[in-house]
Parts: C-alpha cells; sequence; structure tokens
C-alpha cells in the first residue's frame, strides 16, 4: 500500500460525490472531461491537447469509509517526441485500483518510506468531509500513465548519438596513456 496525496484539482477537473451514499452493492460512475477540463489538464501536463478522457470507476464500501475502485481509463493525447520534437497522438487504456480513504485515517506529518513491498497494491487517495473527487483522481490516473519520455513510432536517434557511450574516465585515461577498464 501507498499513500497518494493529490495536488488540488478542484479548478482544473473536480466532480465530486458522497462516500456516504457508497453502500455494499458496487456502483458504477462514469467520468467524462469537456473541452475546457481537458485542455486545463493539457495545459497543467504539458500535452499538445487531450482529444479524449474518460473513466469508469466501480465503486464499493469497505470497512471504516475506505471505498475501493476499479478504473477503467481511456484517454487520446497529443505528446511531443523526444527525438524527433513532433507532437503524435497516444490511445492510453489503463485499468487501475483505487482506494479512498478518510483523510483522518491517514497518519498526518509522518513520511512513509517507500520499498517495493509499499508500492504494490492498490494507492490510497484521502478524502475528506464525505467527498470523493473522481474528476481528481482520473487526472491525476492520466498524469501517471503518461510516457515520460515519449517516442513517436519509429522515430530514430541521429547516427552520432547511437552506440556504446564513451566510459565516464576514457578521456583522462588518454590524457595519461592508460587504458580504460
Amino acid at each position: 500500500m501507498r499513500v497518494l496525496y493529490m495536488r488540488s484539482m478542484e479548478q482544473v477537473f473536480s466532480r465530486t460525490i458522497r462516500a456516504g451514499h457508497i453502500k455494499e452493492t458496487p456502483q458504477e460512475h462514469v467520468v467524462v472531461a469537456d473541452e475546457t477540463a481537458r485542455a486545463a489538464l493539457a495545459a497543467l501536463y504539458g500535452l499538445g491537447g487531450i482529444a479524449k478522457l474518460r473513466g469508469v470507476f466501480v465503486l464499493r464500501h469497505e470497512r471504516g469509509g475506505v471505498i475501493a475502485a476499479t478504473l477503467d481509463m481511456q484517454a487520446a493525447v497529443t505528446q511531443t517526441c523526444v527525438v524527433t520534437l513532433e507532437p503524435f497522438e497516444v490511445r492510453i487504456d489503463e485499468r487501475s485500483m483505487l482506494r479512498f480513504v478518510p483523510a483522518r485515517s491517514l497518519p498526518e506529518g509522518e513520511a512513509e518510506e517507500l520499498d517495493p513491498e509499499s508500492l504494490e497494491g492498490p494507492d490510497d487517495i484521502p478524502y475528506s468531509n464525505d467527498a470523493i473527487d473522481l474528476g481528481a483522481a482520473l487526472a491525476e490516473q492520466l498524469a501517471l500513465a503518461l510516457d515520460p519520455y515519449p517516442r513517436k513510432p519509429g522515430a530514430e536517434l541521429p547516427e552520432e548519438y547511437r552506440g556504446e557511450p564513451e566510459a565516464p574516465f576514457a578521456a583522462l585515461a588518454a590524457k595519461f596513456g592508460k587504458k580504460p577498464r
């Protein structure tokens, strides 16, 4: 389990529901970003554009006010290739497991140490005042799904940048007439 603290998305993309309305029977909520929200998110994430952002949440109540969620996200975004600097379209279809947890039940001020075991399982997203923000959760999952170094299909590095990099001290070794190891 890892705790995920989201930046406030109230001005960018917010779709709230009441946690108290979610009972034993799973509920499905569809969240679709309109043109204004997609433009704001594209600017926030440094994208050329977002043509589509849709999430289907299946929510079910667990003990202690915890709401378990499955999110099926579909997105179509325009990213810039890190090799050619050309814009290209990317489709994202991802399933995520989330847990909305009452903020009062999370430890305050303590930094959680990350280890491989703490990264397993669903993200814990705090909520307060009985309000769960599905829009903010969808926007955050989109940010996590984006490739930080997007490469257009078929993009190749120029010839001078391919091959094995030199050893870090090769120039220094050559200056003193030694062979690098």
